[in-house]
């Protein structure tokens, strides 16, 4: 397959020798081709991942050894390293690999000439006849670092280990220490067996990944520590003011610079209720938003503007408004802009009549 200005397209060869050219998506959808599975597909159920997620995981030198051996193992099951007789190479087949000889006698050239054993071969043709190419990639281990050690060995250290996430960082000696004695003292002496210094400090650095407490620094060990158990969901909001979403986006769209007399483009951050959907905030920003920005939309969430048409009089406030454009409101009947007092404390010099008219006004 080549990346051509067409698209990708594929070169086929014929049991004749002739050359075919066709595009991918001829080839996958016309009738001039099909394509013939030897087995059933992928299924989600496979304990295995598929060929193409296997592979890609593998960096360009490990790839390039899978696909050696593979030729390796194609010569020993075909002779030819390609697979097919109609793209054979110069002096393919070679006489140890030719398809009247032996099984054994093919094993046994081929780790003569990789300089391995006849088992390895064997087990690469058996890996290649189940998986092709990606049953030649490495296996990734899943055996326990810590398999021969007892379980409640590991507990204990894992709860030891918790205990210091409020504390001072201990180091791994403590640890091993205190998670011993602690053993002997719940289990009794001699019933739990003890790993040795060299397993115990393997065993901390992979519990390390579980719970960090000797690598990190303590702060944040602490906040990985605080971190919910579950999964993050999403929130439910209950009542207005309780989520305020922001974002910010570019615009499809561009401003004139009056200073600079320059085209500019415009990202628009917006702030809105979760509750009640409301828009709470909203910026418009030449070029890229700024962390002014942000903090712009924030205060126009927490300090909006006063109802009323315009905005105009006293204690305005620049931002949107909450309100529809309604008829104006009277500004005495506006909150002022630091809300209602509780209460009103008068001097014991004023009269009681000053205090009642003052009250009345306010």
């Amino acid at each position: 397959m080549a990346a051509t200005t067409a698209g990708n397209e594929v070169v086929l060869k014929d049991g004749r020798g002739r050359l075919l050219r066709l595009s991918l998506k001829e080839l996958l959808f016309s009738d001039r081709a099909a394509v013939s599975p030897d087995g059933p597909g992928p299924s989600a159920d496979d304990e295995e991942e598929i060929a193409s997620v296997v592979l890609g995981q593998l960096d360009s030198s490990a790839r390039a050894k899978v696909l050696e051996r593979a030729e390796h193992v194609r010569e020993v099951l075909t002779g030819y390293r390609s697979g097919a007789p109609e793209l054979a190479r110069d002096g393919e087949p070679r006489p140890a690999y030719r398809p009247e000889q032996p099984w054994e006698a093919r094993y046994t050239a081929k780790a003569a000439e990789l300089g391995v054993s006849p088992r390895a071969v064997k087990q690469w043709v058996s890996d290649f006849r189940r998986g092709g190419e990606a049953g030649l990639a490495p296996k990734k281990t899943t055996e326990r670092p810590h398999s021969g050690v007892d379980d409640r060995w590991v507990e204990t250290a894992v709860e030891v280990m918790v205990e210091h996430t409020d504390q001072s960082r201990p180091s791994r000696t403590m640890v091993i220490e205190r998670t011993r004695a602690r053993v002997i003292a719940r289990f009794g002496e001699g019933v739990v067996r003890q790993p040795s210094r060299a397993t115990a400090f393997r065993l901390l650095e992979e519990l390390e990944r579980r719970h960090p407490l000797f690598r990190l620094s303590t702060k944040r060990n602490r906040d990985i520590a605080g971190r919910p158990e579950g999964p993050y969901g999403k929130l439910r909001p209950t009542r207005p003011g309780e989520y305020l979403l922001m974002d910010s986006t570019r615009l499809d769209v561009f401003a004139f610079d009056p200073l600079t007399l320059k085209w500019v483009q415009a990202e628009l951050s917006v702030g809105m209720d979760w509750y009640s959907r409301c828009i709470t905030g909203i910026r418009l920003t030449p070029v890229s938003t700024k962390a002014v920005d942000v903090s712009a939309v924030l205060f126009q969430s927490f300090r909006p503007r006063l109802a009323g048409r315009g905005g105009t009089g006293r204690g305005t406030r620049s931002g949107p408004s909450m309100a529809s454009p309604a008829p104006s409101w009277s500004m005495s009947k506006a909150p002022p802009g630091r809300g209602w007092p509780r209460r009103l404390w008068f001097p014991r010099r004023w009269s009681s009549t000053t205090a009642r008219s003052m009250s009345r006004s306010t």
